[in-house]
């Protein structure tokens, strides 16, 4: 095998491959550093890609390097080369490596139930570091190798124990109270036997804590608007309150929480959500939970100084007896660590965890500060993080969409779309808002993730070299099947028809206020928990019976909605809503709407209609706890609507682009419906095409009385979305925030906030019993 490789090749391995590969541990440790942050704030197929693939080789390749070091000391004992100390001293860099940067310890959740590999791997390559260190003895480097050591090995303990404070098993255990054994039953039992035995009279009676009932006396929030620094402190609150729900469990309904969300305005509300899931995302992604401690800075001050001692003992030394580029990388691996650890450092001081830990929320909200300065300082580090909103024009003086830089944003604050009739025809979704001006990383990301440009190309060149049917049909059409066949094979297909069908929608602040007061309005209805779980349940039916009972005599009778949302499954009410949604919205009459009101629930249906179905389709993992049988009735739909669109003959080369979704639409809408279709189809075919065909028939009658229909449609699609917030697994959502989070985890949280909610709940009764002797 030997001779296979030229003597020189060989040579040239033998000198670089170490050299080569510490280099790209380093380059991988910078890029995790800068861009996995931003994990949080983009979806972007390409970029999350990137950050796994450099998360995956930064651990593979500080593992190779330990390995080839190990086996290159021999080598270099037996020739007594110099080069095996800085060989032994770079060895401590790579557990600094293995202990990877603060912004990122696991890709998914499931890499911190992981954590007690990760510590078998710690003892492993400390052993082998050691081992590495003993063999290149005598060594004039010896002193700042081993501080070198200390320091990786603190590095690596805090990856470690950041996996473990992230598992689940220990999260659960963090957000449980200390045990409460509750009255000393047995004790007041025997008191009142012995009073019993001595016939004196006496009563066991239980008092409520003096303590409650001063909550309603207590305001919950200051008097004027929130201001960045409140909103941190309510959200870092909030975030310890509610730590259980990842793992579904709540202590009980925090009556101070769902007073306070029901005094907030949407924005603040949002605000304080987002800070909230950012919370989330750093402490189950990251080392925020173990650094903001006492041991965690302490741990931090320690790695920094042994970094910069060793560089101070490294440029004091000799280094005559090396090579200049071994002399080089080791200085550049000692800079750029001391850079990557303060860069870190700055990160840390200016987060949200350390600010609210800084400045803990005032028990007397009105109360005078003495250090009021530090928190205008604070304030003016939150400024730049606080939500902006751009006018976006698409009716008279338009909609008001998320504008915020990118490198200040929490989530991505996009609203995805997907539509059933578009994909069919090959179209994506067509954006209401124009998306606002972008920062410059954000295009740089956007320019990586360059794959549906690239698909689209693909597609649209397939498609002209079609047009030649008589010579480039039968060769497209192999090559057609043949790229199926390979994207199905490495199971990318979905993916790459995400990337094609897939279109994002800025969250406007019209449609995130509409969501707020429609979930405060079912709260103010839930008096109790089972009234809560009651309306957490619903999925359509509470706004058709409520807005059944506000109809006048003679007006449409809303309960024979009610059999498409009750008597169907959730995802075939999605799917039905979805093309009645659909029907309606491209509709010639429904384009002619002139009342404002009106053209912005058209718009919010159009909006969660295509995003609930992005959820279903596209997030089968987010929604598999609500999701039933859907990519069959999908698929089934689907092929029925292909079938239908070629006999109707409604295809790209007889309609234009932008009416092709119009044609069709009316083709649907166009067929009679006097037998229903399941009667026909029997239950082998799952397709609901004119299923939902005759919803937006039925919905079409609101039109004929007073009542706005696009209203209906609209607060329909928000109970939805809601139910499958509050069903969906909580542990989904939570991995949802590592990849952009979507509007479903902000709903999540605010039902949660509301207590409306499914999750287990510990009944809290602060009742204190006494024995009473009668006199």
């Amino acid at each position: 095998m030997g001779n296979m490789f030229p003597p020189g090749l060989k040579k040239f391995w033998d000198k670089w491959n170490i050299r080569g590969v510490i280099m790209l541990s380093l380059f991988l440790q910078t890029i995790l550093i800068f861009f996995a942050p931003s994990r949080k704030r983009t979806a972007k197929k390409l970029f999350l890609v990137l950050i796994w693939s450099a998360y995956v080789l930064a651990d593979w390749s500080a593992n190779y390097a330990v390995g080839q070091i190990l086996d290159s000391q021999e080598e270099a004992a037996d020739q007594h080369d110099k080069t095996r100390e800085l060989l032994a001293f770079w060895s401590p860099f790579l557990l600094l490596h293995l202990g990877g940067p603060d912004t990122i310890t696991a890709l998914a959740l499931e890499d911190n139930e992981l954590w007690n590999r990760h510590l078998l791997s710690l003892v492993c390559q400390v052993v082998a570091t050691v081992y590495v260190i003993l063999l290149s003895t005598p060594n004039m480097l010896l002193t700042p190798t081993v501080i070198m050591l200390f320091g990786g090995v603190i590095k690596y303990v805090e990856r470690t124990s950041a996996l473990f404070s992230a598992s689940l098993d220990k999260f659960k255990e963090s957000a449980s109270e200390y045990p409460y054994p509750g009255l000393n039953y047995a004790k007041l039992m025997e008191e009142y036997a012995f009073k019993r035995d001595m016939n004196m009279p006496a009563e066991v009676l239980v008092k409520e804590d003096p303590e409650e009932g001063r909550e309603d006396n207590t305001p919950v929030r200051p008097q004027n608007d929130l201001t960045n620094l409140q909103v941190v402190q309510y959200a870092f609150m909030n975030f310890y309150y509610n730590k259980g729900l990842i793992v579904d469990f709540i202590k009980h309904r925090n009556d101070e929480i769902r007073k306070l969300f029901d005094s907030l305005t949407p924005e603040e509300a949002l605000s304080i959500i987002e800070v909230e899931l950012s919370l989330m995302y750093e402490s189950l992604f990251t080392k925020a939970e173990i650094l903001h401690s006492c041991r965690g800075a302490l741990f931090r001050v320690i790695a920094l100084a042994c970094l910069v001692s060793s560089l101070c003992l490294f440029s004091l030394k000799n280094k005559a007896q090396y090579e200049g580029f071994d002399v080089a990388l080791t200085y550049a691996l000692l800079i750029s660590g001391i850079a990557l650890d303060s860069i870190a450092l700055l990160m840390f001081c200016v987060s949200d965890w350390t600010i609210a830990r800084l400045r803990r929320l005032k028990e007397h909200l009105d109360e005078k500060d003495p250090c009021a300065w530090v928190d205008r300082v604070l304030n003016r580090i939150l400024s730049f993080r606080t939500i902006r909103w751009k006018r976006s024009v698409c009716f008279e003086d338009g909609h008001q969409v998320l504008d915020r830089n990118f490198m200040f944003r929490r989530w991505s604050e996009y609203v995805h779309a997907y539509n059933l009739i578009g994909y069919c025809l090959k179209i994506r979704p067509k954006r209401i808002h124009p998306d606002p001006t972008k920062g410059m990383l954000h295009s740089f990301i956007q320019y990586c993730s360059g794959t549906r440009k690239f698909c689209n190309w693909i597609h649209h060149t397939l498609s002209n070299l079609s047009k030649c049917k008589w010579i480039i049909l039968p060769v497209t059409h192999q090559l057609g099947r043949l790229t199926t066949k390979v994207l199905n094979i490495f199971g990318l297909k979905e993916l790459v028809e995400e990337i094609r069908f897939t279109t994002s929608e800025r969250l406007t602040r019209e449609l995130w206020e509409f969501i707020f007061k429609q979930v405060q309005h079912k709260y103010r209805f839930s008096e109790d928990i089972e009234t809560a779980r009651s309306i957490s349940s619903a999925r359509g039916d509470w706004t058709l019976v409520e807005t059944s009972r506000k109809t006048t005599e003679g007006g449409h009778d809303y309960r024979k909605l009610l059999k498409y949302v009750t008597e169907k499954d959730y995802d075939q009410s999605i799917l039905m809503w979805h093309i009645a949604t659909e029907l309606l919205y491209q509709s010639p009459e429904e384009e002619e709407v002139t009342k404002k009101e009106e053209y912005t629930s058209r718009e919010f249906s159009k909006i969660l209609s295509d995003y609930m179905m992005y959820l279903l389709i596209m997030q089968p993992t987010l929604m598999s706890a609500v999701s039933g049988i859907a990519k069959i009735r999908f698929l089934d739909t689907c092929k029925e609507a292909n079938e239908f669109f070629e006999r109707k003959h409604v295809n790209k080369t007889r309609h234009e682009k932008d009416s092709l979704v119009k044609e069709a639409c009316r083709a649907i809408l166009s067929v009679k419906t006097y037998v229903e279709p399941m009667n026909v189809k029997a239950d082998r075919s799952k397709s609901v095409l004119f299923d939902g065909s005759m919803l937006a028939k039925e919905l079409m009658k609101l039109k004929n009385g007073k009542e706005n229909m696009w209203e209906v449609v609209s607060k329909v699609w928000v109970e939805l979305l809601c139910f499958a917030a509050t069903h969906c697994d909580s542990k989904e959502h939570a991995s949802q925030l590592s990849k952009g989070g979507e509007l479903i985890n902000f709903v999540w949280l605010l039902m949660s906030h509301f207590g409306l909610r499914e999750q287990f709940q510990i009944i809290r009764n602060d009742g204190r019993a006494k024995l009473i002797v009668a006199k």
